[in-house]
């Protein structure tokens, strides 16, 4: 007897993880919910910071452009010395896009703008949210998981294949789990408040007393609104008042001015700075997302990003296991997505500690174009290479040009739910046709042509090699002419059959 599921993945927390791993499940046409249990979308800024790696991911999601377009870029930080006078400086790195890296400059777009952007996309893709319904049950057994789920209408159990928690830094999810999430406090208490003031310009992030604990305080413009992010460290026990007047008091004495006047306050939050990291990123059927596995200081801006591309890992091989393919699958999304959030949480308290000297420039070391997944079970290569380009490694984009003669992007090509084969003058009758694989010829006859040279130089190619690609960006596998048959056995572990 075939049992009922009220759908295929229950995703709790509809914050930027639980929309994306909606976006990414609704194209990929898996049926699920999206609940939240705050009656309203989240109002706030605190995550504003879009990092090249991230939007690339929200390229392929279809939202980079609108994002772009409702937020805007950092701009130059200055420092007010204690006699008025102030030094400027950029925050960020100027780095030029390249061939293989076409997004350099961090975004900022305050994260109800983001979020904003992405349940228009899930709308159209047919989905919302249902705010106001909280999980507060969990059971699971082997074939799927049963959730209690009390909303507008009162109470309701259902069942589902999966559940994602993707229910922020006091995840239900993972306390239901019994799921340890050691780490530590940091000693760090702060404020950040959205605000409208008068008195300073919005053009610049205008920084004071920096490197002094008890008196350091920001106020950066938060592009595409009116507001300004106001950041400072406070004590560590005490009320903090966060109305427009305590607010005032607390710019006034810290700036030394009295022409800077906190008019209104949107979104206010006094929180003490941890980092911690979640034993297990998945017990059975359930699997944690985002800051209900993982929470930092907010330096570097690395929180959401990294929230993003876990529930993007996840998207994609929960889609796969639900068509058919094995379900070991979905042990890779801990070995991959977990060293990447201790590798994160390291490098924002360092930067924290950084911040605290009152040092805030930030290069490369932010931007994720260089994580990976080189020691996945997910990574083949056939023969082992010894340089370049490896397969976990992110995939570089590179223009290329159509056989009909027009210019296409790499990224193009990977563009979607499916998975890429590159097959660099190489036999293309060797590799046979399978549903959601898109192949792609580089040769005399091919159907894509490199006339730069920027595809063999990004990924290290000789004549015949066949480069495979994930749907979230990754290389899985590099073989050579004579290894095809390590590739059929690699289409098998992931569930991509050749076709009738």
């Amino acid at each position: 007897m075939t049992e009922d599921f009220a759908c295929d993945v229950l995703v709790c927390g509809a914050g930027a993880a639980g929309l994306t791993l909606a976006i990414d499940l609704a194209r990929r046409g898996v049926s699920f919910r999206l609940i939240e249990k705050m009656d309203d979308p989240f109002r706030g800024s605190r995550g504003k910071g879009i990092q090249p790696r991230t939007q690339e991911v929200f390229e392929d999601l279809g939202i980079l452009d609108r994002v772009v377009a409702a937020g805007g870029f950092y701009p130059p930080q200055r420092e007010y010395r204690a006699d008025g006078s102030f030094a400027e400086s950029d925050v960020v790195e100027r780095q030029d896009p390249t061939s293989a890296e076409p997004f350099q400059i961090p975004l900022m777009v305050p994260q109800f703008l983001t979020e904003r952007v992405m349940r228009e996309r899930l709308v159209e893709l047919g989905h919302r949210p249902e705010f106001g319904c909280e999980l507060v049950g969990i059971e699971q057994d082997q074939d799927g998981v049963t959730a209690r789920l009390v909303g507008p209408a009162g109470e309701e159990v259902v069942r589902v294949r999966y559940l994602a928690g993707a229910d922020g830094g006091r995840s239900f999810v993972r306390h239901a789990l019994g799921i340890g999430f050691p780490g530590k406090t940091l000693g760090v208490r702060a404020v950040v408040a959205d605000v409208v003031l008068t008195g300073l310009g919005r053009d610049a992030w205008h920084r004071f007393n920096e490197g002094a604990m008890d008196r350091q305080m920001s106020l950066c413009p938060l592009a595409g609104t009116e507001l300004f992010q106001l950041q400072a460290p406070v004590a560590l026990e005490g009320e903090v008042d966060l109305s427009a007047e305590g607010l005032s008091t607390m710019v006034a004495e810290r700036t030394g001015r009295d022409d800077i006047r906190i008019q209104s306050v949107s979104w206010a939050s006094a929180f003490t700075m941890n980092a911690r990291l979640a034993d297990r990123y998945r017990v059975g059927r359930v699997f944690l997302v985002g800051d209900a596995a993982h929470i930092h200081p907010p330096t570097g801006g690395q929180g959401l990003n990294t929230s993003v591309q876990d529930a993007y890992n996840l998207g994609w091989k929960l889609a796969a296991v639900l068509a058919g393919a094995p379900g070991a699958l979905l042990d890779s999304y801990e070995e991959e997505r977990r060293p990447v959030a201790a590798g994160m949480l390291g490098l924002a308290t360092k930067l924290l500690d950084a911040a605290r000297q009152g040092e805030m420039r930030r290069g490369r070391e932010v931007h994720q174009l260089d994580l990976g997944y080189p020691d996945s079970s997910l990574a083949l290569e056939q023969p082992e290479r010894s340089g370049g380009l490896l397969a976990g490694d992110r995939a570089p984009d590179a223009p290329l040009r159509g056989a009909a003669g027009q210019p296409i992007r790499l990224f193009e090509l990977f563009k979607g739910p499916h998975w890429t084969l590159l097959g660099y003058e190489a036999v293309r009758d060797a590799v046979p046709p399978r549903p959601g694989l898109h192949i792609h010829m580089f040769g005399p006859r091919g159907d894509m042509s490199d006339e730069g040279g920027y595809l063999r130089q990004a990924y290290a190619l000789a004549s015949g090699d066949w480069v495979l690609v994930r749907p979230d960006g990754y290389v899985g596998a590099i073989v050579s002419a004579g290894e095809t048959g390590a590739l059929e056995r690699y289409f098998r572990d992931i569930g991509l059959e050749p076709g009738s």
